[in-house]
């Protein structure tokens, strides 16, 4: 069988190279767009619910929404494996961690399907709702938002019905948390002082402020139950009505009047103060130059980082004229300038190996022809295995590049084991002046070698089997790295048997006989295995050297981490923790302060930060917590 593929690469080796030109041309251009991200993904199949209760204490949310909605409607879920709840004032935070190998869209169908019962619990805030899918690392982009000529509560406004919809509608992006978000509210302040000089009682001043609006979210007031416009017909037309609310500003909401005073006339502003204001903050950003907002933008599992940050930026960039006097602050974080800086970095490493082999090959074989077959087999094979892990849709990451990174050192070696049996055979066939086809010389030299390099790929493919069986998230770092190696070995294997017997034909069939010049090497290298043969005790010795020394090599590996690569990563993160009770203001001005030391320490670019949580946000922290974010400079 072996044989038989040799002999057919040879006879159309041709159309082999130009397929292998193709294949070439196609993996350099397709690779290059292939999704981009830091780690893969490491997290088990997971769910979220939150719901939102303003106002409830951290017990009341625990008491009247967490328990009832763990307990009661989701404990019974299918595949669930364990689940976990947060109270925190006003949000509950329910995490549905599911066995693994389950399918998260069947396992977000069940819990949707059971918070169909959701409506039995007290009315005391937000229905409960799933949060999207979100990647292990799921911060793709935060943006600093700030304005000179514009108020927090006009910003936010902005933020929120202008850039946030933006965003989500890019593709890729999950959620848009806004940090700070202050809505406009047309508030009605109580002073009991002036109700009781009045007459007037609190509930007096709430169904009258409800009836003000034409639907109001209050369900004991008569705007609760608002009816419709209706029409009105005419001879030859049908009109619709529509109800347009005549109260916009404060002082048209001061001039209501308050019901049931009897003969009395009292307005709203009379007994209460009727402002502009925003709603209590369950969270802020701290960017140090001023009040501003940070949107978080998280991306769905599996998206490309490169692509949607470049989308983003785009989408920014065509808002941009109308943001006058808006500032947009995009290097607070941003994991795409790392991972650009690492596959630049990764390209500029990979041309300088593909020359070092080139180097090493013909200093060692003395032959041109030998050195180009060897790198182009060799880099033929990474390609071809990079180009199948793009066409099953693989996120290229560190543990994807360490995979190539392993099998690299095989790949070298069935190009270069290769063509030195060829080059041997055809310089053998020239000296003995063997007038045959030299097809058939390089396909008996392959097929010589290759059989027991078959039985060796082998070996090398079940080798790390094992390492299939760990889980969580080992499991989840070890497995694209196995896949990666092992379509890097088989691609090697395919390319030594179909390109590389075509490319030997072309180059070295046209090789001089010639005396080896490698003779003194092969003399040095024979020299030493008869003298390790004959002294059994220098074999026992040398094995115990190289013992103790990769032992002492792996004791000072422990200290310093995992023998990984490491990213250029120039952010760091900081979490931030007050004590117990802190207010929100003092937060904000603890973290400030903390932000503008961090800027006068050498070396830092930009700092930023963010207390509390922010609405349908992943944190699920009360205001007396926060994360402070440093870039640092390159």
């Amino acid at each position: 069988m072996l044989r038989r593929i040799l002999d057919t690469s040879l006879q159309f080796r041709v159309l082999v190279l130009a397929v292998a030109a193709v294949v070439t041309a196609a993996g350099l251009v397709f690779v290059q767009r292939a999704p981009v991200d830091a780690l893969p993904e490491f997290g088990p199949p997971r769910v979220r619910v939150q719901a939102e209760a303003l106002g409830l204490s951290a017990a009341e949310v625990e008491q009247l929404i967490t328990v009832p909605l763990e307990q009661d409607l989701l404990n019974g879920v299918p595949w669930l494996d364990t689940i976990r709840s947060e109270s925190v004032p006003g949000r509950s935070s329910i995490d549905l961690v599911f066995e693994p190998g389950t399918d998260v869209l069947h396992a977000r169908q069940m819990v949707q399907e059971h918070l169909t019962q959701a409506h039995a619990l007290p009315a005391v805030g937000t229905p409960p709702v799933m949060m999207q899918p979100l990647s292990s690392t799921s911060r793709v982009m935060m943006l600093g938002l700030t304005a000179k000529d514009l108020s927090p509560i006009d910003l936010s406004i902005l933020a929120r019905w202008k850039l946030k919809p933006l965003l989500m509608g890019i593709r890729g992006v999950a959620n848009v948390s806004i940090w700070g978000e202050r809505d406009r509210q047309l508030q009605v302040q109580i002073h009991p002082d002036r109700l009781r000089a009045h007459g007037v009682s609190l509930d007096q001043v709430i169904n009258t402020t409800g009836n003000a609006l034409w639907v109001s979210p209050l369900t004991f007031v008569e705007a609760s139950t608002p009816g419709t416009g209706g029409f009105i017909d005419t001879a030859t037309q049908r009109f619709a009505i529509q109800h347009v609310l005549p109260i916009t500003t404060a002082k048209g909401l001061a001039a209501v009047s308050v019901e049931d005073t009897g003969d009395r006339r009292l307005r709203l502003g009379q007994v209460a103060n009727v402002v502009e204001d925003h709603q209590p903050l369950i969270g802020d950003a701290v960017l140090g130059d001023g009040t501003g907002l940070m949107m978080v933008v998280d991306k769905f599992p599996e998206a490309n980082t490169l692509e949607v940050t470049r989308k983003v930026e785009a989408a920014l960039a065509a808002l941009r004229p109308g943001l006058a006097g808006v500032r947009i602050d995009a290097g607070v974080y941003r994991p795409a300038s790392f991972l650009s800086a690492a596959l630049a970095d990764l390209g500029r490493a990979g041309l300088l190996a593909l020359v070092l082999v080139l180097v090493l090959l013909g200093a060692v074989t003395r032959s041109w022809r030998v050195a180009v077959v060897g790198a182009a087999t060799t880099a033929l094979s990474l390609l071809v295995a990079a180009y199948l892990l793009y066409l099953r849709g693989t996120t290229f990451n560190l543990m994807v590049l360490a995979g190539l990174a392993v099998a690299l050192g095989l790949l070298i070696d069935d190009a270069v084991v290769g063509v030195d049996a060829v080059r041997r055979r055809v310089r053998e066939a020239h000296a003995a002046g063997e007038a045959g086809p030299v097809a058939g010389t390089v396909a008996a030299a392959l097929a010589e070698v290759r059989r027991p390099l078959l039985y060796g790929t082998v070996v090398a493919l079940l080798a790390p089997l094992p390492a299939l069986a760990l889980t969580g998230v080992a499991g989840s770092f070890v497995r694209p790295l196995l896949v990666s190696y092992a379509l890097a070995v088989a691609a090697s294997t395919a390319v030594a048997v179909t390109v590389a017997p075509a490319l030997a034909v072309v180059l070295l069939g046209r090789e001089r006989a010639s005396a080896p010049r490698t003779g003194r090497l092969d003399g040095a290298v024979a020299g030493i295995v008869a003298a390790f043969a004959r002294r059994t005790r220098w074999v026992y010795a040398t094995v115990a050297v190289l013992v103790l020394l990769t032992g002492a090599g792996a004791v000072a590996q422990l200290g310093r981490g995992a023998p990984l690569p490491s990213l250029a990563d120039p952010h760091v993160l900081v979490h931030w923790q007050a004590t117990p009770g802190t207010s929100l203001p003092e937060t904000a001005r603890i973290t400030g302060r903390a932000i503008r030391e961090l800027r006068a320490v050498p070396g830092v670019a930009a700092v930023g930060a963010h207390v509390g949580r922010a609405v349908m946000s992943d944190a699920a922290v009360g205001v007396a917590s926060g994360e402070v974010w440093v870039r640092l400079a390159d």
